[in-house]
């Protein structure tokens, strides 16, 4: 008998021993597998290299907004346009031809196809589409805006127009410079790069939000001074303003206030490179600005895995769009209105 349970008690230890090697063995292999499985759901775009050129920005914006305000042609979207040429030039726009642009709207009326259908077949299209969406899908649309009255000019009419509704960033009648220095050093605090585009201009001068959102930071920074963010409806987008102007940075500005296109929100000056608030140690007066795009929340907003893009070209691009203003007191604001469905609500 005491034999017999000596058996049991040595065959419960064997099968006890087996189970815990089999937990041992299959414990990591499951943690890696619900690892993986998280990666798997949570895909989104690492970085982004936004290297369209002015040429290609102008034309497929031209051939959009032309396809949106003729009824008898279909309408294209600059984005998918944008990202075909992209996945056909390896993302390298010194190849750029206007000719590509009408090769591809010939093929899509002969073939009765669209640009998606046709992006099926290379490789990186739906990554350039997604990636050039998060960077340009709030310029152009539908929208309306006030404009002088033809037959008095004192008066405002309210027209419904189909176009580009971002601005510059530097308000109509003020002069600045510029050249592409994304990716210059920059030495403050620790050697980085520089990050974003300067616009050099005579300070006072009103700076102008270049897309509709809401005031997401607001106050002092001591790299950037008195500098003002701005994220994008869709929050894709965030708009960084700095180096705004000493004693009188903003024009009524605070977290959560919504922001149209082409509203005054600020001055230019040379505020930053100090711990110390209201300070100029910035040598040359000048707007930086920069457009950082968000995939993932929890990931990319803060921290190192930021991506800012070359706004370079972009600005260009504004220049068409200049938001005129006048002053009152001692504020700037906006000359004309600008409505659009996202911002009323």
């Amino acid at each position: 008998m005491f034999i017999k349970v000596i058996r049991k008690k040595t065959l419960l230890l064997i099968i006890s021993s087996f189970l815990s090697l089999v937990l041992a063995i299959s414990a990591p292999t499951a943690i890696y597998t619900a690892s993986k499985q998280n990666e798997e759901e949570k895909k989104f775009i690492k970085w982004v290299d936004f290297g369209v050129s002015y040429e290609a920005l102008a034309s497929a914006m031209e051939l959009d907004i032309a396809t949106h305000t003729k009824d008898e042609q279909t309408p294209l979207d600059w984005v998918d346009m944008l990202a075909y040429l992209a996945a056909k030039y390896g993302g390298d726009f010194s190849h750029f031809k206007k000719s590509d642009l009408t090769r591809l709207t010939e093929t899509l009326e002969k073939e009765n196809t669209t640009i998606d259908a046709l992006g099926a077949s290379l490789k990186t299209y739906a990554y350039f589409k997604e990636a050039y969406g998060a960077v340009l899908n709030g310029f152009i649309g539908p929208y309306s805006i006030e404009k002088p009255d033809k037959d008095n000019p004192k008066e405002k009419t309210i027209t419904q127009t189909y176009g580009l509704k971002a601005f510059s960033p530097i308000a109509q009648g003020y002069s600045y410079s510029h050249f592409d220095d994304f990716g210059n050093s920059r030495s403050y605090g620790y050697k980085r790069k520089h990050l974003g585009h300067d616009l050099m201009g005579s300070v006072g001068t009103p700076i102008i939000a270049v897309e509709s959102g809401y005031v997401e930071c607001v106050g002092w920074n001591q790299y950037g001074g008195w500098r003002i963010g701005i994220r994008s409806f869709d929050r894709k987008r965030y708009y960084y303003y700095a180096h705004l102007r000493k004693d009188h940075p903003y024009n009524d500005m605070y977290e959560g206030k919504i922001i149209t296109a082409g509203d005054v929100i600020g001055y230019l000056g040379m505020t930053g490179y100090s711990s110390k608030e209201n300070v100029n140690n910035i040598n040359t007066p000048h707007l930086h600005y920069g457009m950082q795009l968000i995939f993932d929340e929890e990931t990319q907003k803060d921290g190192t895995n930021q991506i800012w893009i070359d706004m370079y070209a972009i600005t260009k691009l504004l220049e068409k769009n200049r938001s005129a203003v006048y002053r009152d007191a001692k504020e700037y604001y906006r000359q004309y209105e600008m409505f659009e469905d996202a911002t009323e609500d």
